[in-house]
């Protein structure tokens, strides 16, 4: 198989799941339950530490997000500032700020760029690129790829499936525009 297709569907997967199908540009903090917000951030041990963050994507992000990455504590606000966003979801301070640095966007005074459109995609390449994920995909070392967007190998399962899908759509297409090449008229041949 090609690379770049093993390369395209890994990324295309990956972004899939991270941004729910492209749907989504910012990381959604908000939960319903205290059962969900347990089951995703173990930092909550008790219903009780957790009901405080029912609904309440700002105080969540920034208690989950606290003194990591380059952010500061709970009061800083650098949980909120420097949560998920694009499409790959770069989050904490660090990371703003060596995309920032590398692109010349200044992403660390102004966080929000992230989640427009433009830049959603620039930091999802940058990230990428970063990281050396067009290695891994080469190798299909798809666990180790996921690994380094989300340590937890957090819903490998459903970014194995958009990868899939992602691999099975790129090859057809490749598949159709080959036949088209071949066909007298060069249109199309079904």
């Amino acid at each position: 198989m090609d690379k770049s297709l093993r390369r395209m569907a890994a990324f295309l997967g990956q972004i899939a799941f991270e941004s729910s199908n492209l749907a989504l540009l910012e990381e959604r903090l908000s939960y319903k339950t205290t059962e969900q917000l347990r089951k995703i951030y173990s930092l909550f041990k008790t219903d009780d530490e957790a009901s405080p963050y029912l609904r309440n994507p700002e105080g969540l992000a920034n208690k989950v997000y606290a003194n990591r990455g380059g952010n500061g504590d709970a009061a800083s606000g650098d949980g909120w500032r420097y949560r998920g966003r694009g499409l790959i979801q770069l989050t904490f301070k660090d990371n703003y700020a060596a995309f920032a640095k590398d692109t010349q966007v200044d992403a660390v005074k102004k966080p929000e760029l992230l989640a427009t459109p433009e830049y959603a995609a620039l930091s999802a390449g940058w990230f990428w690129h970063k990281h050396h994920l067009n290695e891994l995909a080469d190798g299909e070392m798809f666990q180790a790829l996921t690994k380094r967007i989300n340590k937890k190998l957090s819903g490998f399962p459903g970014r194995e499936a958009k990868r899939q899908g992602a691999l099975n759509a790129l090859c057809l297409a490749a598949v159709l525009n080959l036949a088209s090449l071949g066909s007298p008229s060069g249109t199309r041949a079904l």
